[in-house]
């Protein structure tokens, strides 16, 4: 999920939870609501934390130089 989906889902969550007053026999819409707002955070969050990993900072310029020594000489 993207973060444009995980809003989504938290706003029409937030607005089936809080501000819809409509009676559905089988269906509790407020329920339904306040699951959606919770898989859009738990989402959110998910999402967040996954691009904080992909994030690789730069060695600093003065950062030295470690070169790998080829060790094994067949001779």
């Amino acid at each position: 999920m993207g973060i444009v989906v995980c809003i989504g889902m938290m706003a029409v969550g937030a607005i089936l939870a809080l501000a819809v007053d409509l009676d559905v026999s089988g269906v509790n819409v407020q329920l339904v609501g306040v699951v959606l707002l919770i898989v859009g955070v738990i989402g959110l969050c998910t999402y967040i934390s996954i691009l904080k990993r992909r994030r690789v900072e730069p060695p600093s310029p003065g950062a030295p130089v470690i070169e790998e020594v080829n060790k094994h000489h067949w001779e």
